[in-house]
């Protein structure tokens, strides 16, 4: 039988199960109010939203603010990679084809490369980017998921039974399983999107080579296309959106997790594995969907995309929780760091404008533009904020991503290809720096409780 859900199986056991769902909703309601009291800074952050500082790192440093006379002003956001500035490092990268190996490098390594250390590297991931046969038939292929993220998941802990030295947590051992999940993630996402649409819906499985002269941007275009073809222009916007998402500071969940993790002691690919199951959460990775979910209930309701009064009134009524998932969010719109601007989005958005020009898309790319100024003004005036709203990277992405023809299916995905090159060089930063397990403290404010015999029980 294919479903194992004991419901299902036992419906006599339904009331039962209610039961077990009641107690879970009762005894797991904590007084928000013992928050306060205790000083308890919920999901790591203060009363203001800022993240407790829980560790030191020299990746990357995200900068929103600027002190002036001894008080914080908002400003312009910056993202710095080993304390390069991002957006200089896309500007040097505009005629590069191997801008995200040469990022990798960075992270990972802590300064650029010259020519000769760049190149080495680079043929080190060409490599790389493999899978054996016997792992595609045996692993990728068995049991695909329809949301690829568990596909990688899976993936990446079953690469621990092809690994002979897996347990091994030396700063050599660490980085040759890094820049293996490096140069083999994309494969195994691709992979994973087409054993999906072959088996839950029939379609042609065609699993194309990876092209080991091509970038890992140039080989998602080229493995996931049914002619493999694709512009130089198309290989530029992606490989663009890799070097932003690759990495976001320590404090990230995804990045947090991985300190988390890797302080135990465990091994490189549970520690990664436990990175994805993160980022999969729609509070971090999968943003990007919501955005392109909320577009589409735009046009639906707003068909004239010129009349601004008409996006007004929708923007309106999705703050005021009346239509489209009644969350209350305009998405892609706001950041829990950046205020004036996201670097990552400033640089996308410009990357957009370009590959909409090419598609034919301006008008749409236009509506993007009204829907981003529009939803500053309001969301400001609604919730009364004191700092500026701007755009995040998620605003644009799904939209680049879309005209790029790439799956909604592998959004989040996209987003991990990329970012295991910062989980890897965080996890080499906690090996290197032999920190301490983390192992933050939780308040009891439950009541101690005496013991009873199983007869003795009657509530």
């Amino acid at each position: 039988m294919d479903n194992y859900s004991m419901m299902e199986l036992n419906p006599e056991l339904n009331e039962q199960f209610e039961d077990m769902v009641n107690y879970c909703m009762v005894s797991g309601a904590i007084d928000l109010n013992l928050y306060a009291d205790y000083d308890v800074k919920r999901g790591l952050r203060d009363a203001n939203g800022k993240g407790v500082l829980t560790g030191l790192t020299e990746i990357a440093d995200v900068c929103a603010y600027k002190t002036v006379n001894g008080v914080k002003v908002p400003q312009d956001g910056q993202l710095f990679y080993q304390g390069y500035n991002v957006m200089e490092l896309v500007k040097g990268f505009e005629d590069r084809r191997f801008a995200f190996e040469e990022v990798t490098y960075l992270l990972l390594f802590g300064d650029l490369p010259d020519k000769k250390q760049l190149e080495s590297f680079i043929n080190i991931l060409a490599s790389l980017k493999e899978l054996s046969q016997n792992f595609v038939r045996d692993v990728v292929m068995k049991a695909p998921s329809p949301n690829i993220m568990n596909a990688l998941q899976k993936c990446v802990l079953t690469l621990y039974s092809y690994d002979t030295n897996p347990d091994d947590i030396s700063v050599p051992n660490v980085l040759r399983q890094s820049l293996q999940l490096i140069a083999k993630m994309s494969l195994i996402a691709v992979y994973g999107y087409h054993a999906y649409r072959h088996f839950h819906f029939n379609e042609s499985l065609v699993i194309r080579t990876p092209d080991k002269e091509l970038s890992i941007a140039e080989n998602i275009l080229q493995m996931l296309r049914p002619n493999g073809k694709f512009t130089e222009l198309e290989a530029k916007v992606l490989d663009i959106a890799l070097v932003l998402h690759a990495e976001h500071g320590g404090g990230n969940n995804s990045t947090f997790t991985n300190h988390v993790v890797t302080s135990s002691g465990t091994d490189t690919y549970s520690a990664v594995a436990a990175s994805i199951a993160s980022l999969k959460g729609p509070r971090h990775g999968g943003a990007n969907l919501k955005v392109q979910q909320m577009f589409a209930a735009i046009k639906e309701n707003c068909p004239y995309w010129n009349k601004e009064d008409d996006i007004r009134d929708y923007l309106t009524r999705i703050l005021n929780r009346e239509t489209f998932d009644h969350a209350g969010l305009i998405y892609g719109m706001g950041h829990a760091v950046y205020t004036d601007s996201d670097p990552r989005e400033v640089i996308l958005k410009r990357y957009a404008r370009k590959l909409a020009e090419e598609k034919g898309k301006l008008d749409e790319f236009a509506l993007y533009e009204t829907v981003e100024n529009i939803a500053a003004q309001l969301i400001a005036e609604k919730r009364r904020l004191f700092k500026p709203v701007c755009a995040n990277v998620d605003f644009y992405s799904g939209f680049v991503y879309t005209m790029l023809g790439i799956p909604e299916e592998l959004f989040t995905p996209i987003f991990a290809i990329s970012r295991i090159s910062g989980w890897s060089a965080h996890r080499l930063e906690e090996l290197v720096n032999k920190g301490k397990i983390i192992r933050p403290a939780y308040k009891f404010v439950g009541v101690h409780k005496d013991y009873y015999n199983l007869e003795e029980r009657y509530w």
